[in-house]
C-alpha cells in the first residue's frame, strides 16, 4: 500500500505541472489585461507595472520565471491587492474556506448515508419514494438559485441567521454550509441506496445470512462497509471543492474565503492571484483523492494492486 502511495504521489508531479503551464497561457492570451479597468491609467504608469510584474519581458521568458517562483513557493504580489502577496491572501481565505468545507463535508457525508441506507432498506416503500424525489430535487436545483432561497426564507422571513458577511460567528457559517452541502447530500443519498441494494443482493451476504449471522450485524458489519467503497470514492474530489471554497457560495454570502478571491481575481485578471489559487486547488484535489485511494485500500484490498 506504501508503494502505491508513493506512486500516486509521484504521479501528482507532472500533473500539477502541466496544471500550471496550461493556466499560465490560458490567462495570458484571455482577452484583457490586469491593468485594462474602468478607469483610464496613465500610459507612463502601466509601463510601471507592467516592469514590475514582468509583463514587458518576451512570453518564455515570464514562463521560466514563473516556473521559479513556484518551485521557492513564490506566487508573487497579487495584482489586484497590491498591498498584499498572493501567499496572504491565500492564508487568509484558505482557512476560512476550510471551516466552511469541513462542517459541508461532515454534513452531507452522514446526512446523505443515512438517508441513503434508510431509502435502500425501505426500497420502494413511501420512505425511499421520498428520499428519492428530496434527493432529485436536490441535484436538479442549482447552488446559485439554492442559496437566495435559503436567504429569503431563513434569514429575511424567519430572521434565524445573517443573510451575508462573516462577523455573526458560528451563525454566519450555517447558510453557506447548508447551501454546499445540500447538493451533495442528494447525491450521496442516491449513490449510498444504489450501492446498498446492489451489496445486500451480493453472495457473501446471501452467504453470511446463511450462517445464522444475526440482520444488524449484516447490516452494519458488512453491508455498510461494501456500500461504502463507492461513497468514498465521491468523497474525495467532492471534499477538495467544498474545502477549497465554492466560488458561487462565497461570492453569495460574501464569505472572504478563497472561492470568493478567485472571482475577483479572475474578473480583474490578476494573474498572479488566478495561478496561485489553480494550484492551491489542484493541490488539495490530488491530495484528497490521495486520502480517497488510501481508504479504499483499507475496505478493499482488491485496489491495493
Amino acid at each position: 500500500m506504501v508503494l502505491s502511495v508513493l506512486r500516486r504521489m509521484l504521479g501528482s508531479v507532472p500533473t500539477l505541472f502541466a496544471l500550471a503551464t496550461i493556466t499560465f497561457f490560458v490567462i495570458r492570451f484571455a482577452p484583457g489585461g490586469p491593468f485594462d479597468g474602468e478607469k483610464k491609467l496613465p500610459p507612463a504608469l502601466i509601463a510601471r507595472m507592467e516592469a514590475q510584474f514582468h509583463l514587458n519581458e518576451p512570453l518564455w521568458q515570464q514562463y521560466l520565471r514563473f516556473l521559479g517562483d513556484i518551485l521557492r513557493l513564490d506566487f508573487g504580489q497579487s495584482m489586484y491587492y497590491r498591498e498584499y502577496t498572493v501567499t496572504q491572501l491565500i492564508g487568509h481565505g484558505l482557512p476560512i474556506s476550510l471551516q466552511i468545507g469541513l462542517w459541508a463535508t461532515l454534513l452531507y457525508a452522514v446526512a446523505g448515508v443515512t438517508l441513503g441506507v434508510v431509502a435502500a432498506l425501505r426500497r420502494n416503500g413511501p420512505l425511499d419514494n421520498l428520499v428519492s424525489a428530496v434527493a432529485m430535487g436536490g441535484i436538479v436545483v442549482p447552488t446559485f438559485v439554492m442559496a437566495p432561497i435559503l436567504q429569503i426564507v431563513f434569514a429575511l422571513m424567519l430572521s434565524l441567521v445573517p443573510v451575508a458577511g462573516w462577523d455573526n460567528g458560528w451563525r454566519s457559517m450555517v447558510l453557506p454550509v447548508v447551501a454546499m452541502a445540500l447538493p451533495n447530500i442528494a447525491y450521496v443519498a442516491r449513490l449510498t441506496r444504489g450501492a446498498m441494494i446492489e451489496t445486500l443482493r451480493s453472495n457473501y451476504i446471501r452467504t453470511a445470512r446463511a450462517k445464522g449471522v444475526g440482520e444488524w450485524r449484516v447490516l452494519t458489519h458488512h453491508a455498510i462497509r461494501g456500500a461504502m467503497i463507492p461513497v468514498i470514492a465521491y468523497l474525495g474530489p467532492a471534499t477538495a471543492g467544498l474545502i477549497t471554497g465554492s466560488m458561487v457560495i462565497e461570492t453569495i454570502f460574501a464569505v472572504p474565503g478563497i472561492g470568493r478571491y478567485f472571482v475577483e481575481s479572475a474578473i480583474s485578471r490578476d494573474y498572479t492571484m488566478v495561478m496561485g489559487v489553480t494550484l492551491v486547488y489542484g493541490s488539495c484535489i490530488i491530495l484528497f483523492n490521495m486520502v480517497t485511494d488510501v481508504a479504499q485500500m483499507l475496505l478493499d484490498p482488491r485496489s491495493r494492486t
